[in-house]
């Protein structure tokens, strides 16, 4: 189980994968908020999102943290925080870019980012997990969405001060950092109900199901020069993360390499890896809508585990809870117990078996 985020751990060290000018500095932060340590023992508590017991018990009594993460282009990388989500979403967001939202709940990290703006599909999201969305501003019709739909939860980097949000600007390759342990305080500060929402929905099981096919690798396109990669780790358990590296903005070919967390220098590490399928609906090059509280009643699911591949489902039955897996003969599938992250594609886009055991989704409107 991964250790606390803590912004002292190894927050400094050079992540060797990376190239020594793309490690740069994130901003100071003062005061940074530290999760809770209890002292006294506790019964088991798992946590609903990763079916392991908690680290820390007194985390699940409060709201899930999301947080928005940019990705492509490269400049704002390696990311801060992400190998202490829960879960990650992550989605197109125009002109050939994605973006990520990062779910904070048995672990806090007080540096996560770089934070960018809001998504219409962040208000569905943070919904359906209870969550309080932390994000770096939107224009002026996506914030009113946010608000709308989720109130004073909707928490933009203007709104809380350091150390909730730590920087000035989100456009900025490395601008604002947050910090998930002040966001949860900054909501119980403003006298707004932080306890634990119902996250009904979600199964794990350690011994894999049957009826998977080989599943060792999975690339992940957004755009022919925007490549994300998870190659099973038989030693960890777990999916690794490799991300395209060019070594100047002139370059036509690039390099996959490990994609750190700026916080750990650590490769990325998934226990499961889910592609979804969603309709999205082009508003303009850079806004979407994304099909998800519309799905009652299934949509196609690619869900990697153990170095397999399962065929199956997904759906959102209520628009408050959890989406939910089900197998290719509808009944529940098992996550492995730990993180996931979960890719939304569109309707359009290809999946395909390129070498045996080695996937390639390729992302299509709508």
């Amino acid at each position: 189980m991964l250790s606390s985020c803590s912004a002292d751990e190894g927050s400094d060290a050079q992540p060797t994968s990376f190239r020594p000018e793309e490690a740069t500095d994130i901003p100071p932060q003062e005061n940074l908020a530290q999760p809770q340590v209890l002292t006294t023992a506790q019964p088991t508590v798992s946590n609903p999102l990763t079916g392991l017991p908690a680290d820390d018990p007194a985390l699940l009594e409060r709201r899930p943290v999301m947080v928005k993460v940019s990705n492509y282009p490269q400049t704002g990388r390696p990311h801060a925080g992400l190998s202490f989500a829960d879960l990650v979403f992550d989605y197109y967001i125009g002109s050939g870019t994605n973006r990520f939202l990062a779910v904070f709940y048995s672990q806090d990290c007080p540096q996560i980012g770089p934070v960018r703006s809001g998504r219409f599909v962040d208000a569905h999201l943070a919904t359906m997990y209870g969550g309080v969305l932390g994000y770096g501003s939107a224009d002026e019709d996506t914030d009113a969405e946010l608000v709308t739909t989720l109130g004073s939860y909707a928490i933009n980097n203007l709104e809380a001060p350091c150390p909730a949000f730590c920087g000035e600007s989100t456009h900025d390759a490395i601008g604002v950092f947050a910090n998930s342990a002040a966001i949860s305080q900054f909501v119980t500060a403003q006298g707004l109900d932080n306890s634990a929402p119902d996250l009904p929905g979600m199964l794990f099981s350690e011994a894999p199901p049957a009826g998977g096919q080989p599943g060792e690798q999975v690339m992940v396109l957004f755009n022919i020069n925007n490549h994300g990669e998870w190659r099973y780790d038989a030693a960890s358990g777990r999916y690794l993360r490799w991300i395209e590296y060019f070594e100047d903005a002139e370059d036509t070919a690039f390099d996959m390499i490990p994609l750190v967390d700026r916080i750990t220098g650590q490769q990325l590490g998934f226990s499961n890896v889910v592609i979804i399928r969603a309709e999205y609906t082009e508003l303009a090059p850079t806004r979407h809508l994304i099909d998800i509280w519309g799905n009652d009643r299934g949509r196609a699911a690619f869900l990697f585990r153990d170095g397999q591949l399962y065929q199956g489902s997904w759906r959102a039955e209520n628009d408050s809870d959890p989406m939910q897996f089900f197998d290719a003969d509808g009944n529940p599938f098992p996550l492995k117990p730990g993180n996931t992250w979960i890719v939304i594609a569109g309707l359009n886009s290809t999946f395909k078996q390129i070498q045996p055991g080695q996937w390639e989704m390729f992302f299509f409107l709508p």
